[in-house]
């Protein structure tokens, strides 16, 4: 799978819409997730591993790739961290957590 580009055919959009191109990107496996994790600060690839827990090393090397190659993680001294674009997608994604949460309180109440 290559890199979604804005402007070029991506996922769910022959045009390469610029949202689409991003949805596409953070709705593989792991990339969410690893952006999540790296908020926690810099890493090492193996740190990183641990702090997603069950991804595989390849899954890992080549999310790192692709998030790196659209300009939201970079590899530094300290393993990799988020770039200022890489803080600012956080930072937009950070308030679904609260909302998640809500969400999930439907499927308890259901239960009960």
């Amino acid at each position: 799978m290559s890199l979604p580009i804005p402007g070029k055919p991506v996922r769910g959009s022959k045009s390469g819409n610029h949202l689409m191109a991003l949805f596409d990107l953070l709705g593989r496996s792991w990339s969410m997730g690893i952006i999540w994790r790296l908020q926690e600060g810099a890493c090492t690839f193996r740190a990183l591993q641990d702090r997603c827990e069950s991804i595989s090393p390849t899954t890992l090397n080549k999310r790192l790739k692709e998030l790196t190659q659209a300009f939201l993680i970079e590899r530094t001294v300290d393993g990799y961290s988020l770039t200022d674009k890489g803080k600012e997608i956080f930072l937009l994604l950070k308030p679904l957590e609260f909302w998640a949460r809500n969400w999930a309180k439907e499927f308890e109440n259901k239960e009960k």
